[in-house]
């Protein structure tokens, strides 16, 4: 890769890595996010990453951490780029082995209420925003899975959502409910999309990977909602709330394709039914002593 002032130009070692990758299937959204954590390397030393050493790349991986303080996540995905390129386009073993995965932090996400979810949908006046937005929550959609819905994914029929070769490269079918059925036909009516169900400025090509997001924040600060979390905050509040409806979670798991339950079962920690489950100590104590006290 070779570097120049304000950039990495485009060489025969990205091409390979590019290659690689494409050989070995990765989605996309992996394939940039891992050149993108080889050009911050490259750039940093201002040096094609081939030149740099096993320490100056751990150094680099300190630097994220200590100086930057960048998220755990943030810094895995810089990891899994830099493990890739050494270890695979440049068959570089010993430095996979210096740069072990780094531990994630546990956090639970923020689950946004009905009434803030009213808000939230109340708060744009653009169609197209507002119905993104339900869809994505309605059906539990990940930001890239919303992006590239097309009209024809729609089975009003069957009530269904058909999303196509989502993370790891699976198909799945979501229902849709008749509110949003309807807000959908509403939108269609508005905006007339042919292609892709909420296209960028170009009809024929999705919106761009941020767009989602920034509509989310935009609208949330309209709303008055000021919880943590992007736009993924909508498919954590869909999964729980399905819970607290009584969806078993085996059911919720293929929903969500999810690839291991496990990952579903994250869930259960956040859902109101299990934080008041068993009984609330302080509740059990106000029923003893209605218990205890002697008739009147």
């Amino acid at each position: 890769m070779q570097v120049y002032y304000g950039g990495i130009a485009m060489s025969k070692l990205r091409e390979r890595m590019i290659r690689d990758m494409q050989l070995r299937r990765l989605s996309e959204k992996t394939q940039e996010s891992y050149v993108h954590g080889v050009k911050s390397l490259a750039k940093h030393y201002m040096l094609s990453p081939d030149q740099l050493s096993d320490h100056q790349v751990q150094d680099f991986i300190l630097h994220l951490l200590n100086e930057r303080q960048l998220a755990w996540s943030t810094c895995n995905t810089y990891l899994a780029g830099m493990q890739f390129f050494y270890g695979t386009t440049l068959g570089r073993a010993s430095t996979c082995l210096a740069l072990p995965p780094r531990r994630k932090d546990q956090r639970l996400p923020e689950i946004l209420s009905s009434e803030e979810l009213t808000r939230l949908f109340g708060a744009t006046t653009n169609v197209k925003h507002r119905v993104l937005l339900m869809t994505t929550y309605s059906c539990g959609l990940r930001s890239g899975e919303v992006r590239h819905l097309k009209v024809a994914d729609i089975d009003s029929d069957r009530m269904t959502l058909h999303i196509r070769q989502a993370k790891g490269r699976k198909d799945r079918y979501v229902t849709i409910s008749p509110r949003l059925l309807q807000e959908l036909r509403a939108y269609w009516n508005a905006c007339r999309p042919r292609g892709y169900l909420f296209p960028g400025q170009a009809p024929d090509r999705p919106m761009p990977r941020d767009t989602p997001l920034r509509i989310y924040k935009r609208t949330a600060y309209k709303a008055d909602i000021r919880k943590a979390g992007g736009i993924h905050a909508l498919r954590h509040s869909y999964a729980t709330h399905m819970l607290e409806a009584g969806v078993d979670l085996r059911t919720l798991q293929v929903l969500m394709g999810h690839h291991s339950i496990l990952t579903t079962q994250r869930y259960l920690r956040v859902t109101r039914k299990n934080l008041g489950a068993p009984d609330r100590p302080l509740d059990l104590l106000a029923i003893a002593a209605q218990k205890q006290a002697p008739p009147a």
